[in-house]
């Protein structure tokens, strides 16, 4: 029993191997696990870059093609300023058409017309004496947007203000502003204080 207890070398040896091949061949293992990982880490990134080169060629290539493109030119001052161009650029061999505006004007359209009727396809002249003498407050308002047609004629298109006659003359419903009258017994009056707009037109006088 004493033999079969004692411990042999021989034995103890081979298994100090096998314990050390094996932990040999553990690391080799992680390492070809690591180098596989890398292959297919590294595979995409080139893909993606391969992928960039040719994106980016491409953008090249298109903004190579567009560089022969006219470029746009954008008008100064928006559509404000187009309409604004439009309307003095005239057709040849017509009259110049000059116009003035005044908006939201405190008068009642009614009252306006009454003025404007008064001076309408009148000359520069004779519609500055009408609205001098007239009585109406509503005169003083149309006197305002004459003189500044009479400025724009003479600044703007390089015309002799006194040698113009008004070729149109409209006064156009504006807002109405709401306002409000206590009344008895707890009630209240409606009050309607209305606008206008008022536009003259000047053209040149025919030459008999």
């Amino acid at each position: 029993m004493a033999d079969e207890t004692t411990p042999n070398p021989e034995n103890d040896e081979p298994q100090a191997e096998v314990t050390e091949s094996a932990e040999d061949t553990t690391p080799k293992t992680d390492e070809a696990a690591t180098e596989a990982e890398a292959t297919t880490a590294d595979a995409p990134v080139e893909a993606a870059d391969d992928a960039h080169d040719h994106d980016h060629d491409h953008d090249h290539d298109h903004d190579h093609d567009h560089s022969h493109a006219p470029a746009v030119v954008q008008a100064r001052g928006g559509a404000r300023a187009e309409a604004r161009r439009a309307r003095r650029a005239q057709p040849e061999g017509e009259a110049p058409v000059v116009r003035a505006v005044a908006k939201y004007v405190r008068t009642t359209p009614r009252k306006a017309r009454l003025i404007a009727d008064l001076i309408r396809d009148k000359s520069v002249e004779e519609a500055r004496a009408i609205l001098q003498h007239s009585t109406r407050s509503a005169a003083q308002d149309w006197s305002k947007v004459l003189e500044s047609a009479v400025a724009n004629a003479e600044n703007n298109h390089e015309l002799v203000g006194d040698d113009l006659e008004i070729k149109s003359i409209t006064a156009d419903d504006g807002p109405t502003l709401k306002r409000f009258q206590p009344r008895a017994q707890g009630r209240a009056y409606r009050i309607n204080k209305r606008t206008s707009h008022l536009t003259v037109q000047l053209t040149p006088k025919e030459q008999d």
